[in-house]
């Protein structure tokens, strides 16, 4: 697990994009969980920080497609492969992700 920032230094439901050990991930905060997942969308390689989170999940900003937040999952197209969703701990106010445990 690599320390990424402060719990209190993410915005609840705006995409953070983080370097974590040479793996481009986006964080999301929602209340006091936080998702970690791959920061390239699997249909169209451009990074999904650059989207917004809605109901349904993280939105590419080109395409349109969304991913789940907990399973990467596509939840509409054009995508239909998913993205790697990251193991993420919280301890003391931080932010720990493990790139190389993948929860999907």
């Amino acid at each position: 697990m690599i320390k990424v920032c402060a719990l209190s230094s993410l915005d609840d439901r705006k995409p953070f994009a983080a370097d974590v050990d040479g793996t481009d991930v986006v964080l999301v905060r929602d209340g006091e969980r936080v998702h970690a997942l791959a920061d390239l969308c699997s249909h169209a390689a451009v990074s999904l920080s650059e989207g917004e989170v809605s109901r349904k999940g993280i939105e590419c900003w080109l395409h349109g497609s969304c991913f789940d937040l907990e399973t990467g999952a596509p939840s509409s197209p054009p995508a239909s492969e998913p993205v790697d969703v990251y193991a993420v701990d919280i301890r003391d106010g931080d932010v720990f992700v493990d790139v190389t445990v993948t929860t999907n």
